[in-house]
């Protein structure tokens, strides 16, 4: 199995300006992010940014640097935009590891990229994990995942799905059962980036703020495995970021 590791990393952040740069034991978040997909087994890791001090850094660490425009309303546009000037094949696997995942663990970056290959009719894979804290179905930045019997999902949403009708009455006492958090790590076949691209947000979409619901609107299929491994902690705040220098 054959894929590219795509890593969007931008400058400017509203609530962590110059995030990709901030360090981490003594390196740049953009650093521990590279080393999570080369270890992956991909054939190819590019960083995606529009910043030029992005770039340098990356440069000094070896990596590969894809310059994009400055305008992209989301990550997935720029990686559209990739895996143009990389004149990557329609077929080609592409993952998409966010440049603010320094604890994603390697072999999550391998298993989103083999469950495309193993589900031809999917336009996107990606993962979850069990809720296990009933607060994590209550609350909205821990996005919900509903999928059929055969993994395929019905529905993304920042609300509590599936709702329990007998015990979701009262937060206090409501326990997860069929209640699944979705990790934001996808992989794409490179040609159904530019479909993606040239399609209008939807509704859903913007009700919800969850790029993942255009898929579905257009009657695409998500293909959703349970991670293998715990994926770690994003960094959106500079909490997050205390939290995991401390860890490392």
């Amino acid at each position: 199995m054959r894929f590219t590791v795509i890593i969007p990393a931008r400058y400017s952040s509203s609530r962590l300006p110059g995030k990709p740069l901030l360090e981490i034991n003594g390196r740049p978040m953009v650093a521990h992010v590279w080393e999570r997909a080369q270890q992956s087994g991909a054939e190819r890791v590019v960083i995606a940014t529009d910043d030029q001090r992005i770039e340098q850094a990356v440069h000094e660490l070896g990596g590969e640097v894809c310059m994009t425009r400055p305008d992209h309303a989301s990550g997935t546009d720029r990686l559209a935009e990739v895996a143009t000037q990389l004149q990557l094949g329609d077929e080609e696997i592409v993952v998409n590891l966010q440049g603010d995942e320094p604890q994603m663990p390697a072999a999550l970056v391998r298993q989103v990229a083999a469950d495309m290959d193993a589900h031809p009719d999917a336009a996107v894979t990606t993962l979850y994990q069990p809720i296990t804290d009933p607060s994590d179905i209550f609350n909205p930045n821990a996005v919900k995942v509903v999928v059929d019997e055969q993994g395929y999902a019905l529905y993304f949403s920042r609300a509590p799905i599936p709702w329990n009708r007998d015990t979701f009455q009262n937060p206090s006492t409501a326990k997860p059962t069929m209640h699944h958090r979705h990790i934001g790590l996808y992989a794409y076949r490179a040609g159904f980036l530019q479909r993606y691209t040239s399609w209008p947000p939807s509704p859903i979409e913007q009700l919800e703020s969850l790029e993942q619901l255009r898929v579905l609107w257009k009657g695409e299929k998500i293909h959703l495995t349970e991670a293998e491994e715990d994926p770690g902690h994003g960094i959106d705040t500079v909490a997050d970021l205390d939290r995991i220098r401390e860890t490392k």
